[in-house]
């Protein structure tokens, strides 16, 4: 893939360790924000290996690089795509 997963993961942890508003993300999950609106979702990092999960995050590479403005991982989709690329990976 044309991304590196542990420069995006490290660019996330970073930016969340420094917001002021971060909310404790539990071990084993990561948050992303997705949409016009920038919804929080909270997933599972076993979801960072899936190819569509990994599809979205060259999205993001190729939108974004690793430093976006906000300060998240930004996934750059609408919400319904999130929602049913993450509803897919829920039984794996």
């Amino acid at each position: 893939m044309g991304f590196r997963l542990q420069a995006i993961l490290r660019a996330s942890v970073t930016a969340r360790q420094a917001a002021s508003k971060s909310v404790e993300v539990k071990k084993g999950y990561v948050a992303v924000y997705v949409g016009e609106k920038q919804k929080r979702f909270v997933v599972p990092v076993s979801y960072l290996n899936q190819p569509s999960f990994q599809d979205l995050l060259s999205q993001a590479e190729e939108e974004f690089g690793y430093d976006h403005p906000t300060g998240g991982l930004t996934i750059p989709c609408t919400e319904d795509v999130f929602d049913h690329v993450t509803s897919c990976l829920k039984g794996l």
